[in-house]
């Protein structure tokens, strides 16, 4: 059975118009898993929860397996790197490498090398005030401190927010290195496709302060395609996991399924050869998910 490193068990939390929950998600260790969800869903409040910045109302949060109701413990803080959406106003005054040394100093497994080698690739001098950096700038600082915490459970919120594409590609590259080679367990809150697309392994959609559930991403991308059959009979309502579906101009039949297996095993049995099959790009994917289309248990 995989370990989780992180757990939200029954979890509610009141936030101004909003209530989140309740929530019951684990993040399995060694694996990147995306926060989807609208604006406001709920996906922030999650991430706070899971460093202490604000406490649940109900539930509790559970971290490598081990409760804390009293706060986390310094070694168990120092297994955890956070890259909030905003950002700490009280280091504002620091220049980059003061920060990182104050940093340093809660991180026994922090990497001066990786920073500095960050902060090369990304282009920052690293004796500018953080007062004084662009958005991009500061970003990449972010960026740089969490990874070279090295931390077991690494927690990004929107970080490609002001990211140029050559420091996106890094920051990419740099986090999947971080899970490859250091064993690190990241949840990535991201509203970029392209992100969820290449990084990760387990999907979590939120929508209004609920969990609409959690799934495996490349299986769940497997079974959802879109067929066209010439064929309008009751073969269709018998079809599994159909969704969606429509007559079109040319006399096709055209259908959404989230059983391809199934629905391909049926139509072969039936002597019925698809005209065309397409797999679903992610977005679609996700759109159907927010809708309540797609089952995750």
């Amino acid at each position: 059975m995989e370990k989780a490193a992180l757990e939200w068990r029954n979890v509610v939390k009141k936030r101004d118009r909003m209530e989140l929950g309740p929530v019951d998600l684990k993040l399995y260790e060694n694996y990147v898993t995306a926060l989807i969800g609208r604006n406001g869903s709920g996906k922030s409040t999650l991430m706070k929860l899971a460093v202490q910045l604000i406490h649940p109302d109900k539930g509790e949060v559970v971290w490598f397996g081990e409760r804390y109701p009293n706060g986390l413990p310094a070694e168990v803080r120092a297994k955890i790197a956070y890259v909030p959406e905003n950002y700490i106003a009280e280091e504002n005054g620091l220049k980059m490498d003061d920060a990182a040394k104050f940093r340093a100093f809660w991180y026994p497994g922090w990497d001066w090398q990786r920073y500095e080698e960050l902060l090369h690739r990304f282009e920052v001098p690293g004796d500018k005030k953080l007062n004084k950096l662009s958005k991009g700038q500061r970003r990449k600082f972010e960026i740089a401190a969490a990874l070279a915490a090295k931390p077991k459970l690494l927690l990004l919120d929107e970080p490609s927010s002001g990211l140029d594409p050559f420091a996106w590609k890094t920051m990419m590259n740099e986090i999947r290195r971080c899970v490859d080679e250091d064993g690190a367990t990241v949840l990535l809150s991201t509203h970029i496709v392209e992100e969820v697309r290449r990084m990760a392994d387990y999907l979590i959609l939120v929508d209004k302060g609920r969990s609409l559930g959690m799934a495996e991403k490349d299986s769940l991308l497997e079974r959802c395609r879109e067929i066209w059959i010439s064929r309008d009979d009751e073969l269709l309502d018998e079809l599994p996991g159909v969704i969606e579906s429509a007559i079109e101009s040319s006399g096709m039949v055209r259908f959404v399924t989230l059983d391809y297996a199934g629905a391909a095993a049926l139509l072969d049995e039936a002597g019925v050869k698809p005209i065309r099959v397409r797999a679903l790009e992610l977005d679609e994917v996700m759109e159907h998910w927010m809708n309540g289309s797609i089952p995750t248990a």
